[in-house]
């Protein structure tokens, strides 16, 4: 039987007490989305619902077309993140492989991009995105994932993953006949699964949650966002704290989903370039 130490009990209790404001707002939104008015009104809050109300979702659908937000959240966070993947292999092969004059200076000033905020670039994004008239209509779509098909944080996430791939089977692969086309897809993308996978999820989540940039964008209510969308539950003159929770608890379920099944990855991926 396996013994533990007062260290090791010492830093479960400490992570364990780190863990609870993390996990409590997530927690209170799904129960909170099964509360009565009575138990959201009671002082102090109730942590437990004295009975299920599903009253609160089945009223979400009712107040806000969610199924039109999940499909314009979906196509975004997808179009996105398929597109970042795809670029960031890219570059990727290109700054781990590829003879470049001044490579590694190329290299630097690409993820020098990372230190750039994001809100101080938003102005001039909004300005040359509704200028070329990719704020109305079904254009919105290419408004809305247009700045952020390419990204930095992938692309060196993946190199620090290719710069693993031993050197003896590359040149195996090159003097069978592979190219760099070939050799790619056909050899280092599917033995960098992992690092793949945690680029996708991350990109997912980040573009899936997603709040100030289609808050400026998008001008016409059929192509709203989730996120957007369900803040129209909160209503100025009457409090329904069940209703926006409600909305709150559905808007997270992908997102959760996505986190569950991909941690193993994210783990896999993050930790791929660590050593060499």
């Amino acid at each position: 039987m396996k013994k533990f130490s007062l260290g090791r009990v010492a830093v479960y209790v400490v992570l364990g007490l780190a863990a609870i404001p993390v996990l409590f707002p997530i927690y209170y939104g799904f129960v909170g989305a099964v509360m009565g008015p009575g138990d959201l009104a009671t002082y102090p809050p109730a942590l437990v619902p004295h009975e299920l109300y599903w009253q609160n979702i089945s009223d979400v659908f009712r107040s806000v077309p969610l199924g039109r937000f999940y499909v314009n959240s979906a196509v975004q966070a997808g179009v996105i993140t398929l597109a970042q993947i795809v670029t960031s292999i890219l570059a990727a092969y290109a700054f781990a492989f590829l003879r470049l004059p001044a490579k590694a200076v190329t290299f630097g000033l690409f993820l020098a991009t990372l230190m750039v905020p994001w809100e101080a670039i938003i102005i001039p994004n909004y300005l040359a995105v509704s200028g070329w008239g990719l704020a109305r209509g079904g254009l919105t779509y290419l408004g809305l994932v247009l700045p952020f098909l390419a990204s930095a944080f992938g692309t060196f996430l993946l190199r620090q993953a290719f710069l693993q791939f031993p050197t003896e089977l590359r040149d195996a692969a090159v003097i069978d006949g592979c190219g760099h086309w070939r050799l790619l897809w056909r050899v280092i993308v599917p033995l960098s699964k992992p690092s793949i996978a945690a680029v996708g999820v991350y990109v997912f989540l980040s573009a899936w949650n997603q709040y100030f940039w289609p808050l400026i964008l998008i001008r016409d209510s059929e192509y709203q966002t989730l996120q957007i969308g369900i803040s129209q539950l909160n209503d100025a003159e009457v409090a329904q704290p069940g209703l926006v929770l409600a909305g709150v608890a559905l808007s997270l379920l992908p997102t959760l989903a996505v986190v569950l099944f991909g941690q193993r990855y994210i783990v896999r991926g993050l930790t791929a370039g660590a050593l060499r």
